[in-house]
């Protein structure tokens, strides 16, 4: 049966004292002990009869916990017979294992992101020292782009960003058919539509909102040049967007869309943006508004809906949605 945290931090609590051969422990000094893990915790604390319960417990469960009662003079202590005796030290349950290999699978897929490279390390370590083997099969699957081109300097810009350091970077991008450099100081990664892209101040056309995807990078190399920080609050900056492109001169537009019945129970469950919201649901369909800065990204997923989609308002997007449609046929 699975351990809730109150009583596994009670437990731990208790394995610390009655391993410590060096100090004794009343009754009294042992709930003492468990109060304060439970109070550091911000746990509530518990009393007597739950103290001789959980010594029970731990005696009659998996653990077999080897406690001992001794008396020096009038007063009885508590201590395992076996000084090298851990609940640490206990081999897993089945359960547990399975449990443990599932959150290891998952874990795997982190690999290659900022912060995660220990994963390649840490998995077989645990594997090996608890015993575990990989699962038969599969059992979840996350949306990942294993070819990514610009997967290797994920790491690099994430240290560059972290440690406040400029860059000098190559890059090309599909305009140009040759490479060029850029001083740049990084602020951000965002990852869209299975694409990274890193954000930053290009200290050559002074642009702070200048951003590059990650597989149009051809190097990457520390500059000398002092960093230059940013101000930038880019989980605001994003919020009103859907992808990455944002210009200048862009407003915040509301934008008011109809879904057919068929799609309609799609984009309930799944909001295309944060500032979704029902205006009308029924046998003819379902009506919603947004509240964002119409960009290329935001085109496409209108586009991606098909003929279960309309835009309502404003008139000036949907005159670019039906020119898109327009183009689209004659190609035909």
């Amino acid at each position: 049966m699975p351990i809730n945290k109150k009583a596994l931090t009670r437990y731990l609590a208790y394995d610390r004292c009655l391993r410590n051969t060096g100090a004794k422990y009343t009754w009294q000094r042992l709930l003492d002990e468990a109060n304060k893990a439970l109070l550091e915790e911000g746990l509530e604390g518990i009393g007597k009869t739950q103290f001789y319960a959980d010594m029970k417990y731990m005696e009659l469960s998996e653990w077999k916990a080897p406690i001992e009662k001794y008396k020096d003079g009038r007063t009885v202590y508590f201590k395992y017979s076996d000084s090298a005796y851990s609940i640490n030290n206990q081999p897993l349950n089945e359960t547990e294992a399975k449990q443990l290999k599932s959150a290891l699978q998952v874990l795997s897929r982190f690999k290659g992101i900022p912060q995660f490279e220990f994963i390649n390390e840490i998995i077989p370590a645990i594997e090996s020292k608890l015993g575990l083997v990989s699962l038969e099969r599969e059992v979840i699957s996350f949306e990942n782009n294993l070819d990514y081109e610009g997967s290797k300097f994920i790491t690099p810009l994430f240290n560059a960003i972290v440690n406040k350091r400029s860059l000098t970077v190559e890059y090309q991008d599909f305009k140009n058919l040759l490479p060029y450099i850029i001083l740049f100081h990084p602020y951000y990664l965002k990852q869209y539509n299975n694409r990274w892209f890193v954000f930053g101040y290009n200290e050559f056309t002074k642009n702070e909102y200048w951003n590059m995807a990650l597989d149009r990078i051809t190097t990457i190399e520390e500059s000398k040049t002092k960093y230059i920080d940013t101000e930038v609050d880019w989980e605001d900056y994003f919020y009103d967007l859907i992808g990455v492109t944002k210009k200048y001169d862009d407003e915040l537009q509301t934008i008011t869309l109809w879904f057919s019945p068929e799609q309609a129970p799609y984009v309930i469950t799944k909001p295309i943006h944060a500032t979704q919201k029902k205006i009308t649901n029924n046998e003819y369909g379902l009506e919603i508004s947004i509240k964002v800065i119409p960009n290329y990204e935001l085109e496409k997923l209108i586009l991606s809906f098909g003929e279960t989609v309309k835009v309502l308002s404003p008139q000036s997007f949907q005159k670019t949605i039906l020119s898109r449609l327009y183009k689209s046929t004659l190609i035909y």
